[in-house]
């Protein structure tokens, strides 16, 4: 059987499609690697709400603690979002007759229109999550904050923010670098959710943190089981 030949135009053929390939490899390592880096992807995450509330203003200005409005992080994995109800403590809207049942903060003000709508209707608010972790990611706020893990640590000053971002990139290496050195994130417990706190001035951070550690048997894990359950 006689042997087939390809024709000698197809040697620079093969070192053009050997090319492409090669640099068609690079590029998307390259961009596959920036658009799915957490710091890419996820810092400054900043969607916009259904309602402009101002963190500023509520837990800022007024000091509004934060569980008042996210009221199971220390009991559960997740930090409840606040129902319409929770909101209507605060800004009762006006019924026929102009009168408000509760409070009634801000009660004419057109921003609280859709607050006011789903309290009309029973309908639930359609908050935007920010911080947003993939589903194969288990993480429990009850064991941070009991800890004496501030919220500050993930979430930043959110008592300084009008609109809410994502401050950290909250990747897998961010987080066990968290766990490798955790002294530095551990509060007295009872300041856990004062954003703005500020240990005085003779303050032993290491000393508390051991002592804190060793009392409630911090041992942060570092295997996979950890958070991928």
């Amino acid at each position: 059987m006689q042997r087939f030949l390809f024709p000698r135009w197809c040697n620079p053929f093969l070192l053009v499609l050997g090319a492409a390939l090669a640099g068609g490899g690079l590029f998307a390592v390259v961009v596959g690697g920036l658009i799915t880096d957490p710091v890419t992807l996820n810092i400054g995450y900043q969607p916009e709400q259904p309602v402009p509330f101002s963190h500023a203003i509520h837990a800022g200005q007024l000091k509004l603690d934060c569980r008042y409005c996210h009221n199971t992080v220390f009991d559960a994995a997740h930090a409840a979002v606040p129902p319409t109800a929770t909101c209507i403590n605060c800004h009762s809207p006006k019924n026929e007759q102009g009168v408000t049942a509760l409070a009634a903060v801000q009660a004419d003000s057109v921003n609280l229109k859709p607050i006011h709508e789903s309290w009309r209707t029973g309908k639930s608010m359609q908050w935007k999550r920010v911080h947003n972790l993939p589903e194969f990611v288990y993480f429990n706020h009850s064991a941070h904050v009991n800890s004496g893990v501030s919220c500050v640590s993930c979430h930043g000053r959110i008592d300084q923010m009008e609109t809410v971002y994502q401050h950290e990139e909250l990747s897998m290496a961010w987080c066990i670098g968290c766990h490798e050195n955790p002294n530095e994130h551990l509060r007295p417990i009872e300041f856990v959710t004062k954003l703005d706190w500020e240990p005085p001035a003779d303050w032993d951070q290491e000393a508390f943190a051991e002592k804190v550690r060793a009392e409630k048997h911090i041992q942060p894990q570092r295997n996979c089981a950890v958070c991928h359950r």
